[in-house]
């Protein structure tokens, strides 16, 4: 069976700073590396990477608007909503070129 692999090339020099900026940052790294294989609540987050909840909801955010985490919802049976969230990567590669930089993801299915 043949897997393919989805790269997405990003084009804009301003969203490759924002997505270089945001995975430089060691939280985030391990928010996604968390996330990348079974979407997770907050609490489940801290707990795997020993995060403060209060980084990691500034770090979620941040992941949010570079289009790089999913949000998803849950309603446990007494009725409280959960919110989930799942690493849109897999990985991410960045080639500096001529003055140029040139930014991959590796899209996470």
């Amino acid at each position: 069976m043949q897997v393919l692999e989805q790269i997405h090339e990003v084009e804009e020099i301003e969203e490759n700073n924002s997505k270089l900026e945001v995975i430089s940052d060691k939280y985030c790294r391990a928010i996604l590396n968390t996330t990348m294989y079974n979407p997770k609540a907050v609490t489940d987050i801290a707990r795997d990477t020993k995060i403060p909840f209060s980084t990691i909801y500034r770090r979620i955010q941040m992941l949010l608007d570079q289009k790089l985490l999913s949000i998803s919802g849950m309603i446990s049976e007494d009725g409280k909503r959960t919110s989930l969230y799942k690493s849109k990567i897999k990985g991410m590669s960045c080639v500096f070129d001529k003055g140029q930089v040139k930014v991959e993801l590796d899209l996470n299915r």
